[in-house]
């Protein structure tokens, strides 16, 4: 025991391990493998402590103070200070007239004004309250917080364009201190301004065509009335006027009385006629169904009808009591376009009934060819509160009077001259003899300028609406026709007219007066159409006369619509 070799312990120092470690497979230095590391002092570990514990140290001393110290103070700087958005109001867009002129505009408010908004501002030319219409302002409530924040387009070309005009409406964020004092204001939302408008309508003219025909109206005793002008190749609306009018800056203003004032006049200022106003046409529509006869071949131009003052039917019930159609005078021997001219009633009768040997339209193809020339339908103009009138039939009739009123040939006789219960607007007017003038194309009436023409045909070749054309220029010129529209004879514009009276009233004791017509007469450029309404039976000094004044001015003042 004693013997045995005594066993010698030798230590392995890390170095020896790390020398070997070389010649491992997968050793990387760059990512320290195989290297000694250096353990963490004491000191380092107990400073990183001391510091992390001097932060949360000064962190619960400085909520201490906010919390409990000044806790109050800050709670009520806190209820006072406040976010706010208020509305950045987007300009309407102006509104031009196809000169450039302004007709609507905004007007910034001064800086001690309570309004954030730019208020409307008008053209104060008359007649144009119809046209134009007004626009609604943004309401806030006693806090000061809008509950309507949009500038809205109530009637006219405000409401008809109102969303190209509007805009959109921007927002800011306001940072207000208790005092009501802003601190910080970020622009959250931009406003994008409304487009301008430029307008077909020539204020000028729109405005003498109103003021000459509306003081002619008071003159002989009308109620009201409306005309319009038309370009006959596009459509566009050079003027588009109603009388009475209302005062579209006094709404604008919200000026109750004025409002009020309006809304109880019994002559209706607040109506367009031009638009919504619905007249028996009386003999206006007469071109409508000379062209529809021709077209159906049913009558040659040259073919002569003698007017004796009146049409005679048999009664089959009692040989005593015939019905009697009479014209209005006793005419002669007369073809179409004499017929057109002197505005025979006679004649119509025979083309719209049938009389002798001569075979008429019958009421199934006047309603056909009043339809193709845009009776009884609106005319697609962007003005709200067409009307779309009434062309007589058996059906509507029979919805108004009953069955037990049948239709009669006098019922077809008074069609086809534009009375029994043919109802038409102006503006209707104005489309179908434009129709007759630019060789049969039915527009759409356009208020925007340089607009593109929109029409559908009517359906009758040009050879035939010459005819008719013709007969409308005898009118003016020859000496047979109704003095009335032979005061469109005159210098300098040579206008082809139709003249038509229609009794209205009980007893027929009111009427209503229209003239239509374009000018040139060969090679027509513009259309137009008025009608004076309700004046006592019997005033001879109508719409024709009335117009005379105005196409004076118009040869004298604006060439470019003339030559």
């Amino acid at each position: 025991m004693f013997g045995r070799r005594r066993r010698k312990i030798h230590e392995i120092v890390p170095e020896d391990i790390f020398l070997e470690s070389s010649n491992l497979p997968g050793r990387h230095d760059a990512t320290l493998e195989a290297r000694v590391v250096r353990p963490i002092s004491a000191r380092a570990i107990l400073s990183v402590g001391a510091a992390f514990g001097i932060v949360v140290a000064v962190f619960a001393w400085r909520s201490f103070e906010l919390g409990v110290v000044h806790g109050a103070t800050y709670a009520e700087v806190s209820r006072d200070n406040r976010l706010d958005r208020t509305t950045t109001f987007a300009a309407r867009g102006v509104i031009y007239d196809r000169t450039g002129r302004e007709l609507a505009w905004n007007e910034p408010q001064e800086e001690a004004s309570s309004t954030t908004y730019a208020v409307r501002g008008y053209a104060g030319l008359p007649g144009l309250s119809h046209l134009m219409g007004f626009v609604q302002y943004p309401k806030a409530d006693t806090s000061g917080h809008w509950w309507r924040e949009e500038i809205l387009g109530v009637s006219g070309v405000e409401l008809a364009f109102d969303d190209i005009l509007a805009g959109k409406n921007g927002s800011t964020m306001v940072q207000v201190d208790a005092r009501g004092d802003i601190e910080e204001q970020h622009i959250v939302e931009p406003p994008q301004n409304g487009n301008d408008l430029t307008l077909s309508i020539d204020a000028d003219v729109q405005s003498k065509l109103y003021s000459y025909l509306s003081a002619h109206a008071r003159a002989q005793g009308f109620v009201g009335g409306a005309a319009a002008i038309m370009d006959v190749e596009t459509g566009e609306l050079l003027a588009l006027t109603s009388f009475p009018e209302y005062s579209h800056v006094a709404f604008n203003k919200g000026d109750a009385g004025a409002i009020g004032s309006a809304s109880r006049d019994p002559a209706s200022p607040l109506l367009n006629r031009a638009v919504s106003g619905v007249y028996a046409p009386g003999s206006i529509v007469k071109p409508i169904f000379a062209a529809a006869a021709l077209n159906e071949n049913l009558i040659d131009p040259e073919k002569e009808i003698i007017s004796t003052g009146a049409i005679t039917i048999p009664n089959p019930y009692d040989a005593t009591k015939p019905s009697v159609y009479r014209d209005w005078t006793v005419h002669g021997s007369i073809d179409m376009r004499e017929a057109i001219a002197v505005s025979s009633d006679e004649y119509f009768y025979t083309i719209g009934g049938g009389y002798g040997d001569q075979k008429g339209l019958g009421i199934e193809r006047i309603d056909e060819y009043a339809t193709r020339f845009g009776l009884g339908k609106k005319s697609g103009i962007a003005l709200l509160g067409e009307e779309a009138g009434v062309i007589p039939t058996p059906e509507w009739k029979e919805k108004i009077f009953g069955e037990d009123d049948p239709w009669r040939l006098g019922n077809t006789y008074h069609t086809a001259i534009g009375q029994f219960g043919f109802q038409v607007t102006p503006l209707q007017a104005l489309r179908f003899i434009a129709a007759v003038g630019n060789g049969g194309k039915l527009l759409t009436p356009q208020l925007i300028a340089s607009s593109t023409a929109q029409y559908e045909s009517v359906g009758i070749p040009d050879e035939y609406l010459q005819i008719v054309r013709e007969g409308m220029r005898l009118g003016v010129t020859s000496q047979r026709s109704d003095a009335t529209v032979k005061v469109l004879n005159m210098g300098g514009i040579e206008i082809a007219a139709k003249t038509g009276t229609a009794q209205i009233g009980a007893k027929n004791e009111w009427i209503n007066s229209w003239s239509v017509g374009f000018w040139p007469s060969v090679h027509p450029r513009y259309a137009y159409a008025a009608v004076l309404e309700r004046a006592p039976a019997g005033t001879r000094s109508g719409a024709a006369p009335g117009l005379r004044p105005f196409f004076e001015w118009l040869v004298a003042n604006k060439p470019q619509y003339v030559k």
